[in-house]
């Protein structure tokens, strides 16, 4: 069993049982001082909802804090997008919610955690790379202690990183106890949308014939179809001579096409999508189970186990018409040595996944 799994609350039977989440905000200092609050009034003037998407994450994994142990994540999100989720969740709490707002979020992210220590495992103490695109204002190098022997590439925006960075020199000085956990962090300014994004990841000191886990978190479904399949491809073909693990989440088509929906990329069955770009071992869980609820799921009438109930080609869900949105998170190995069609539609037949029912995302 991991460290984390180890950490996560043992699962409520109750359906009443309410989330461990402070009922009055509290913000840390460091939020009040004149320069973190001159770079978050840059953030909310200046970035867009991609960027911006960065510090709702981190403010879902401030408010679950007590499944989520992240010494940055007040600091990365702001006063602002902790103020909107935490009226969101008082809202659920006032009536009761099945789901409250950031759940989903925090098991993503406790999902993604314990995937890349068990991937991080599988190399066997050899060296091995992380690379997180779309890092946004992830503070995994700061909070997990299994990437001490890891080398960290976060690759971003240059204007995120930038922010990023000052937000961490201000944590710095505000504090003594943060640390980095990574064995070596390297912030990498690229958009992965151009076409050379790869060989600029190379530059900065990624070496593809090193162990290497890929995290595309939130991400993927932010970039077009041909965005989307030309990072997959090439994490596929440039990384195939070694132990590569890739991390990764999907949206089905009514999770991407909800009205004033800013997605892209989806789709319906990214398990045999996958093999075919030379993909496979995927492994499997379903919401709900031991391995992906981290006890947070305790009405067995919520949104999550009706959608699983239903077949994956539903569309709509028969009792109240609406859509049937979806999340699909995947946990992805490279067939190595594989050269023609045939060899990686053989893959198809030991793929498996985790389903996660998805809300909007404005809603966490």
């Amino acid at each position: 069993m991991s460290e984390i799994e180890k950490q996560k609350p043992e699962e409520e039977e109750s359906s009443t049982t309410w989330p461990d989440i402070e009922e009055e905000l509290v913000l840390p200092d460091v939020l009040r001082s004149e320069g973190v609050k001159k770079l978050h009034m840059s953030i909310q003037s200046e970035w867009d909802y991609l960027q911006k998407s960065a510090c709702q994450t981190a403010a879902g994994r401030a408010l679950w804090k007590h499944v989520i142990h992240d010494p940055l994540a007040h600091l990365f999100a702001g006063e602002t997008h902790l103020r909107n989720l935490h009226t969101k969740i008082q809202t659920d709490r006032l009536n009761n919610a099945r789901e409250v707002s950031g759940v989903i979020l925090a098991v993503r992210t406790l999902w993604f955690d314990t995937r890349i220590q068990a991937a991080l495992e599988s190399f066997h103490g050899d060296a091995a790379q992380v690379v997180l695109l779309g890092a946004g204002m992830d503070a995994r190098s700061y909070r997990l202690n299994c990437l001490n022997k890891s080398d960290v590439f976060e690759v971003d925006f240059q204007d995120v990183l930038e922010t990023k960075a000052s937000l961490v020199q201000a944590a710095v000085n505000s504090r003594d106890e943060l640390r980095m956990t990574a064995k070596s962090l390297v912030r990498v300014a690229i958009d992965i949308r151009d076409n050379d994004w790869f060989e600029q990841l190379k530059k900065s000191g990624f070496l593809p014939e090193i162990n290497t886990v890929w995290v595309l978190e939130g991400i993927l479904y932010y970039l077009s179809h041909t965005e989307a399949m030309q990072v997959l491809n090439l994490i596929a073909e440039k990384c195939g001579l070694t132990s590569t693990v890739l991390l990764a989440d999907f949206m089905n088509k009514p999770s991407a096409t909800l009205p004033n929906s800013v997605f892209h990329f989806y789709s319906d069955w990214p398990d045999q999508l996958l093999p075919t770009l030379g993909f496979s071992h995927v492994k499997l869980s379903q919401i709900g189970d031991p391995d992906a609820n981290f006890g947070l799921l305790h009405d067995p009438r919520n949104l999550f186990n009706k959608l699983l109930r239903l077949p994956r080609t539903a569309q709509i869900h028969p009792d109240d018409g609406k859509p049937c949105c979806r999340l699909y998170l995947f946990y992805i190995s490279i067939c190595l040595k594989i050269t023609t069609k045939k060899e990686r539609l053989s893959c198809l037949s030991i793929t498996s996944m985790i389903v996660l029912p998805y809300c909007n995302s404005n809603d966490e």
